[in-house]
């Protein structure tokens, strides 16, 4: 099949990690792949109840999953238990890390603890998955990571309740542009997606509707879209979009 980028890769029998994938968009991604044949192995937070679901939908899509749990409480030994987990889970084609907590503060009310926190999770993490990830999909001539940043983090821009978690998201576009550099020769690609305000489980019935009186033309994205459009960059061959900043937020302006 032909797509705007060359020809429609077939995904089915890769294996993908997909970090924060039981719940939000990284759930939708999750499915997505799933439905197209890929073998999908789920991280979990907190939550086995929304962990097993994922994980059992997939399974009625005809798919192989499996799935873990394991929280950040601890960061830099959660992180580390995470990185360290990945030689146990055999080959990674496609990594998504969908995974990364938000804070709403201003600058003064933002204590050295959020800063490490959201660095360590909105930033690190994503950038020691790619280190490790990246290696084996270099030896093997092929391999696509998928990154999320945050609604209108695809520029530089000022922030005035939320400028640790921004600013942390805003620097996955130089992750993402190094990850694509330097897989380029060997088939690697990698793409930041940075998704609009979505109507994912995590919002509350006021949440919701304060979001939609400043969402394009009243709507929430649903995270199934969302998922669909950034899959869609990964299975085309080469991949083109490899390096870009993706903005999927229907034309969002705060």
């Amino acid at each position: 099949m032909k797509t705007a980028q060359g020809e429609s890769l077939s995904l089915g029998g890769r294996r993908a990690l997909v970090v924060g994938g039981s719940g939000g968009i990284g759930r939708a991604v999750s499915l997505e792949l799933g439905a197209r044949g890929v073998h999908v192995i789920v991280h979990g937070g907190s939550s086995r109840e929304r962990l097993d679901s994922t994980l059992e939908e997939l399974r009625s899509l005809g798919a192989r999953a499996d799935g873990f749990l394991l929280d950040f409480g601890d960061l830099t030994a959660g992180l580390a238990r995470l990185v360290g987990a990945l030689p146990g889970l055999g080959d990674i084609d496609i990594l998504v890390v969908a995974f990364g907590p938000f804070a709403r503060k201003s600058l003064a009310r933002t204590s050295p603890a959020d800063w490490e926190r959201l660095a360590l999770l909105d930033l690190a993490l994503p950038g020691a998955l790619c280190s490790a990830c990246l290696p084996a999909m270099v030896s093997r001539a092929w391999g696509r990571i998928l990154l999320f940043g945050g609604s209108r983090t695809d520029g530089i821009r000022a922030y005035s309740s939320n400028a640790a978690y921004a600013a942390a998201k805003t620097g996955l576009a130089v992750l993402a542009k190094s990850v694509a550099a330097e897989g380029a020769p060997r088939g690697v690609g990698c793409v930041l997606v940075c998704p609009g305000l979505a109507d994912t489980e995590y919002l509350g019935d006021r949440e919701r509707e304060a979001l939609r009186v400043r969402a394009p033309g009243g709507r929430l994205a649903s995270p199934a879209s969302i998922a669909a459009a950034a899959v869609c960059l990964l299975a085309a061959e080469p991949c083109l979009a490899s390096g870009a900043v993706v903005a999927l937020d229907g034309g969002l302006s705060f």
